[in-house]
C-alpha cells in the first residue's frame, strides 16, 4: 500500500508529548475535584487549545463518517511490523497478548498519516449521541459543538438505551476505536477492551457513564485498569534496542496476528 506521511504528522509530535504529561499527571491517582480543576486551569495553552478544537468538533455526524471510512478497513494490507514502521515514519509476568496489546495499541495513530487531524486521532474519548459528562476534560469547550443543540443527544440516554453496553455506544474518534477494529478478530476481548477504551478517562478513571454500562462493562473494567499505567507511565521511558526485542515480538505476532491485515 502507499505510505505516504500526512502533514498533521508534526503536529500530532507536538501535542503528543504534552498531552500525555498532562494525562498522566491529570489522573494520578488520589486527587480531589479541587485538584482536578486547580490541574485544568494551570494546563499549558497547545493542550487547552487541543482539547477546545476536539470538544467543538467531535459531533456524531462526524464519528459516524469516520466509523464508515476506517472501519470499512480499505486502507490496504499491512503485517503488523509493516504498520509500527509505517507508524515510525511519525514516531520512532502478563500474558502474552497482553504484553502485545501494549505494543500495538498506539498503531491506531497511523490515522494522522492518513491525514486525519490530531483532535480526531488522540485524546481522552468519551460518548457522543448522549449528554456529555462534567467528568469529560474541559467539558465547557462542549458550548460550541453542533451536537449541543440537538436536543435528543443532551439527554442523558440520549440515542441509547439504559446499559446498552459500550459496544453499541459510539466514542469520540481516535486511534482507539480505529486499532480495536483493525484487531477485532485477531485479539482476545480483555485485549480489545483495552485497545478500544485505554484514552475513555471520564469512564476508568472517574466513573462517569455507568448507565451506559452492561454488566459485561463492568467485567471488563479491571483489565482496562490494569493496562492504563501502562499506557499513561510509559510514554517517557528510554527507547528499547529494537534489535533484541524483535524475535520476541515477531513470535508474539506471529502466534496472534499473523500476516498482512486490513487496515
Amino acid at each position: 500500500m502507499s505510505k505516504t506521511a500526512s502533514t498533521a504528522a508534526p503536529d500530532l509530535l507536538a501535542i503528543e508529548d504534552s498531552w500525555g504529561e498532562f494525562v498522566a499527571g491529570r489522573y494520578r491517582e488520589g486527587k480531589s475535584e479541587a485538584e482536578f480543576r486547580n490541574y485544568d486551569a494551570a494546563v499549558v495553552p497547545t493542550v487547552a487549545e487541543f482539547y477546545r478544537t476536539n470538544h467543538e468538533r467531535q459531533t456524531l455526524e462526524f464519528v459516524l463518517g469516520k466509523e464508515r471510512e476506517y472501519f470499512a478497513l480499505n486502507k490496504g494490507k499491512m503485517t503488523i511490523w509493516e504498520a509500527a514502521e509505517f507508524l515510525n515514519t511519525l514516531v520512532d509476568g502478563h500474558p502474552r497478548w497482553m504484553v502485545l496489546t501494549g505494543f500495538i495499541h498506539d498503531l491506531g495513530k497511523v490515522l494522522c498519516l492518513y491525514g486525519e487531524p490530531q483532535w480526531a486521532v488522540v485524546g481522552d474519548t468519551f460518548p457522543v449521541g448522549c449528554a456529555y459528562s462534567d467528568k469529560i476534560v474541559f467539558p465547557e469547550y462542549f458550548a460550541v459543538n453542533p451536537d449541543k443543540g440537538v436536543a435528543e443527544y443532551q439527554t442523558q440516554f440520549g440515542i441509547y438505551e439504559p446499559h446498552c453496553g459500550l459496544e453499541r455506544v459510539h466514542m469520540s474518534w481516535g486511534h482507539d476505536a480505529y486499532i480495536g477494529h483493525v484487531v477485532k478478530d485477531s485479539m482476545p476481548e480483555e485485549a480489545l477492551y483495552m485497545l478500544r477504551y485505554h484514552s475513555f478517562y471520564p469512564w476508568h478513571q472517574q466513573g462517569a457513564y455507568g448507565y451506559l454500562l452492561s454488566k459485561h462493562d463492568e467485567e471488563m473494567l479491571p483489565w482496562v485498569l490494569k493496562f492504563n499505567p501502562y499506557d499513561l507511565y510509559s510514554k517517557g521511558a528510554a527507547k528499547p534496542n529494537l534489535k533484541e526485542l524483535k524475535p520476541y515480538y515477531d513470535d508474539l505476532i506471529a502466534e496472534f496476528i499473523p500476516g498482512q491485515i486490513d487496515w
